[in-house]
C-alpha cells in the first residue's frame, strides 16, 4: 500500500493560487455584504420613522425585519473573514464551516424574527376581535413599504448572483434574507393599503399581513437551517456528485476499484478521500504520477480549495 502525497514544490505552488483566490473571493463577499450593509442600513431607518409616524404595526414589524437584515450582514462580514483564513495547526481542515455556522445564525435569527412578526400580529388581531381599537396607517406607512419592495429585490438578485459567483453559502443566505424582506413588504403594502383604502372595519389587515408574512419568513428560515446541520453533521455530498467522482477515477488507465469514498462539504469547498487499486508492479513514481493526476482533475470539477486524499492499493 502506497500513501500518495503531491511534490512540495508542486504543492506550494497549488497553495498560492488557492491562496489568492480565497483572497479575492473575501473581497468580492465584503463587497456585495458591504453592499446591502449600506441599503439595509438606511432602509430600516426610513420604516423606523414611517411606521411610528404613519401608526403601523405592520411597518414596524416590517422595520425589525429590516434591522435583522443589518445584524446579518455584519455576522457575514465576521464569519467569512473566519472561514478565509488557512488550515493552522488546531485546524487540519482550515474555518470553511464557520461560514456554514454563520448561515445557521442567520437562519435561527430569521426564525425568531418571523416568530416575533407572527406574535405581534397576532396580538393585535385578537384585540381587534376583542373590541378594541387599530390606529390607521398612514399614506407614508405605504409609501416606505412599496420602497422596500423595490429595493430589497434588486438587493436580492444582485446579492443571490454574486453569492453564486462567489460560491458562499452565507452570501446565498444572505440574498434569502433580502427577499424575505421583500415579501415581507409586498405583505405589509397590501395590508396597509387595504386598511387605508377600505375603511375602520378593515383596519385588521394592516397586522394580519404581518401575521401572513412571518410564515414565509420562517420557511425561508427552515430552508436555510436544514442544509447547515446536515453539513455540520458530516452529511456526505449527494450521490451524483459522488458518482461523478467515481467516473473520474475511472478515467484513468490502469486505476480501478475506486471504495470507501467519503465525502464532506466544509463551508465553500469540500473533502474527499477515497481508495483506489492500481497494479503492485508499477513503480512507486508511476503510482503517485497518476494519484496526482487524479487529484487535479477531482480539483477541476469541484474547486480548487477541493481536499483530495487518496490511498492507493494494489490490485487483487
Amino acid at each position: 500500500m502506497y500513501y500518495i502525497c503531491s511534490d512540495l514544490a508542486k504543492s506550494n505552488m497549488k497553495m498560492q493560487a488557492m491562496n489568492q483566490e480565497d483572497i479575492l473571493r473575501e473581497k468580492g463577499i465584503y463587497r456585495v455584504t458591504i453592499v446591502g450593509s449600506i441599503v439595509n442600513f438606511l432602509l430600516l431607518v426610513f420604516k423606523f420613522f414611517a411606521g411610528i409616524a404613519g401608526h403601523s404595526a405592520a411597518m414596524l414589524a416590517d422595520a425589525v425585519h429590516s434591522l435583522s437584515d443589518f445584524v446579518t450582514d455584519i455576522i457575514v462580514i465576521v464569519f467569512v473573514r473566519i472561514s478565509a483564513k488557512p488550515e493552522d495547526e488546531n485546524h487540519d481542515y482550515g474555518h470553511g464551516k464557520y461560514e456554514t455556522l454563520a448561515t445557521a445564525i442567520i437562519g435561527i435569527f430569521l426564525l425568531f424574527v418571523g416568530f416575533g412578526i407572527f406574535w405581534n400580529g397576532a396580538s393585535s388581531i385578537y384585540r381587534f376581535l376583542r373590541g378594541g381599537s387599530l390606529q390607521e396607517p398612514g399614506m407614508l406607512a405605504l409609501v416606505a413599504a412599496l420602497v422596500s419592495i423595490v429595493f430589497k429585490e434588486v438587493l436580492y438578485q444582485y446579492t443571490v448572483f454574486k453569492g453564486k459567483k462567489l460560491n458562499s453559502q452565507a452570501v446565498i443566505a444572505n440574498a434569502w434574507h433580502h427577499r424575505s424582506d421583500a415579501l415581507s413588504s409586498i405583505g405589509t403594502a397590501i395590508g396597509i393599503g387595504g386598511a387605508i383604502l377600505l375603511g375602520n372595519h378593515w383596519r385588521v389587515l394592516d397586522p394580519a399581513a404581518a401575521v401572513i408574512v412571518s410564515f414565509f419568513i420562517m420557511k425561508v428560515a427552515v430552508q436555510l437551517l436544514i442544509p447547515c446541520v446536515d453539513e455540520l453533521l458530516e452529511k456526505s455530498l449527494p450521490a451524483e456528485m459522488e458518482n461523478r467522482m467515481k467516473e473520474t477515477i475511472l478515467s484513468f488507465p490502469g486505476v480501478s476499484s475506486p471504495h470507501n469514498l467519503r465525502t464532506r462539504r466544509i463551508g465553500s469547498y469540500c473533502a474527499i478521500e477515497v481508495h483506489v487499486r492500481m497494479d503492485g508492479k508499477i513503480s512507486l513514481e508511476e503510482a503517485h504520477r497518476t494519484a496526482t493526476a487524479i487529484e487535479d482533475k477531482l480539483r477541476e470539477q469541484f474547486g480548487r480549495s477541493t481536499l483530495v486524499s487518496i490511498h492507493v492499493e494494489p490490485t487483487k
